[in-house]
């Protein structure tokens, strides 16, 4: 896909909706682009890493949005050089808000996948990464639908393939629908 200008595209949702290889294939589609994963910042971490738990407290919020920062100035310094930024991470809850807010490039566009919590344990249980421990998948999937902001566009992915889920970002990308700011 060709564009004029550098965008931002934020792909969220709970763990094994998608949000990996829809990223990858969707950053494919840009002629100059960057798929940024915001884990990365979380796995960097050697000595006193926080995990965000159901219960999580202070420390591990304030961990959580330095990760999302780290990612934001990432995304922020490859838009400037040109690039289309694909950023994809666990972004739910009212920390979205947050989030978006540390991000200041333009266009900006925010895509939720929320496939059924049934998609996502079969989903789940058959790949090698295991993301669920302490949160549940009907746990994430509750703080997804009913306590993140709704911003841009939700997209059901239980039926859709990887590919078609891109095929209707791509679509929506050219209506400016996603169009977060």
């Amino acid at each position: 896909m060709s564009e004029e200008r550098p965008i931002t595209i934020v792909i969220t949702g709970i763990m094994a909706s998608g949000k990996s290889t829809v990223a990858q294939l969707l950053a494919e589609r840009f002629e100059q682009s960057v798929h940024l994963r915001g884990d990365i910042f979380r796995r960097m971490i050697v000595n006193n890493r926080k995990e965000v738990n159901p219960d999580a407290g202070n420390d591990e919020l304030d961990q959580l949005r330095l990760r999302y920062r780290l990612a934001a100035q990432s995304a922020k310094t490859y838009h400037d050089a040109g690039f289309t930024v694909v950023m994809q991470d666990v972004v739910v809850g009212p920390l979205l808000n947050d989030f978006l807010s540390y991000v200041n490039n333009h266009p900006l566009y925010v895509v939720v996948l929320c496939p059924s919590t049934e998609a996502v344990a079969l989903r789940e249980a058959a790949r090698s990464k295991k993301g669920y421990g302490a949160w549940t998948v009907e746990a994430l999937d509750h703080v997804l639908r009913n306590e993140t902001p709704r911003v841009g566009l939700w997209l059901d992915t239980t039926e859709l393939t990887a590919e078609e889920t891109v095929n209707e970002i791509i679509e929506r990308l050219q209506d400016r629908a996603l169009l977060n700011r």
